[in-house]
């Protein structure tokens, strides 16, 4: 909103300094600022709201050292979290991009899954809260949307490069003393596309339409009745792995910042002609929008931290782990990185595989053998190395150093192939 109030100053007043809202880097800065900001007020209104509505969580113990002195804490904090990315994007962002609309509409969606989840457990005294089967056709709804609009809508396009010898080497983008003569690399037509990022390959784009196209060049057209079930399955995969995550004080929130920090790097980049020519990667028109929402991401999961790092004073509950989760999911999906997921999100992929793993050879060997057993102590994975015995501030740390590793990684396959 305050985008257009001070283009609007700048283009009929030429008010000082107005026209500095114009530039990315400045609203996604102020956002981001906002966010920790507003993160820092809720969070100490809210917690105190909570506390005295009683509104805690129950800890079933499960002999974990220290599980059972969190009984009582209040939890659906995530309201904090999606207050503290809605609010800064609302102000500072292009609310007419497509991208912004998608990845709020994502936000709010999740975020109300899960506020019903936690209403039902604490407010209706049901343990097992919202049920899955419902979880997962929320799940479905929003990837329905979400794949739709991705493969239908004419605001989701791509820009090819062309091969233009009159363009300045992209090794000298910094060095142009006339920004004038550069010519773009890209195409000014823009194409509606299924292609995707695909890390370590040389040409690193994937088109989903290969996965049908063999069967005729004219199965081709058919195929969203591929693309819309990935789409669905990575939302439902990444949320619920964020959701398992959420059990040690401060690791979700953690994990998603670092998560939210590359995701900016990919989509800042993916949106500037300069460094998708520079890198050679897809140039994606408009993306560049979402740093301003996803920097608001980063600030809310860092303001959370602020009170939910041990000992935590507040849990986010599935409010907040389904919606980040879900966010992360949906942004890969727009920026078209959704095949780095398992990269980035490594430490979400760990529990939601330490789950599998665990539940199912349990089964196989109680059906073979007449008696379950366990590859690890416990799942998911942090409960395991709790298990061991190590302070659970010792598993966050060294589980968000994992995922600063990975960040990094994700961020150097841009240039590594």
């Amino acid at each position: 909103m305050l985008y257009y109030l001070f283009k609007w100053l700048h283009e009929a007043f030429n008010f000082p300094g107005a026209g500095v809202f114009q530039y990315i880097s400045f609203r996604a800065a102020i956002a981001l600022i906002a966010s920790l900001f507003i993160s820092m007020i809720i969070g100490k209104r809210l917690i105190g709201f909570l506390t005295k509505k009683q509104v805690g969580e129950t800890i079933r113990d499960l002999g974990l050292v220290g599980q059972v002195s969190k009984q009582g804490t209040p939890t659906m904090g995530g309201l904090i979290i999606l207050a503290a990315i809605v609010v800064p994007t609302l102000l500072f962002a292009k609310l007419h991009n497509v991208y912004i609309i998608l990845i709020l509409v994502a936000t709010v969606w999740l975020g109300l899954i899960g506020f019903l989840d936690d209403y039902i457990k604490v407010f209706k005294k049901d343990k097992k809260g919202l049920p899955g089967k419902l979880k997962i056709m929320g799940q479905v709804g929003l990837g329905l949307i979400v794949g739709f609009t991705m493969y239908f809508s004419e605001g989701v396009v791509i820009r090819e490069k062309t091969k233009n010898q009159a363009y300045v080497p992209s090794q000298d983008i910094f060095k142009v003393e006339n920004a004038s003569e550069r010519i773009s690399p890209f195409s000014k037509t823009e194409i509606k596309s299924t292609k995707t990022t695909i890390p370590f390959i040389k040409h690193n784009e994937f088109d989903y339409s290969w996965l049908i196209s063999w069967i005729s060049p004219e199965a081709k057209k058919w195929t969203w009745l591929v693309f819309i079930p990935i789409v669905i399955f990575i939302i439902i995969a990444v949320s619920n792995g964020a959701n398992l995550t959420d059990g040690l004080d401060g690791l979700a929130s953690g994990t998603s910042a670092i998560i939210g920090v590359t995701l900016g790097v990919l989509a800042y980049v993916s949106g500037n002609t300069n460094f998708a020519d520079y890198l050679n990667i897809m140039y994606i028109p408009d993306t560049g929008e979402l740093a301003i929402y996803i920097a608001a991401f980063v600030g809310a999961c860092i303001g959370f931290l602020w009170y939910n790092s041990y000992p935590a004073q507040v849990f986010m509950g599935d409010t907040g782990s389904l919606a980040l989760g879900g966010i992360i999911a949906v942004f890969a999906i727009i920026i078209r990185k959704e095949i780095m997921i398992p990269i980035f999100c490594g430490i979400f992929l760990a529990e939601n595989l330490s789950v599998v793993m665990q539940v199912s050879y349990f089964k196989y060997t109680k059906r073979k053998f007449g008696e379950g057993r366990r590859i690890f102590k416990m799942s998911p994975l942090h409960h395991h190395y709790q298990k061991l015995g190590y302070h659970e501030a010792k598993i966050v740390m060294r589980f968000m150093i994992v995922g600063i590793m990975l960040a990094v990684l994700s961020i150097v396959t841009l240039k590594i192939r």
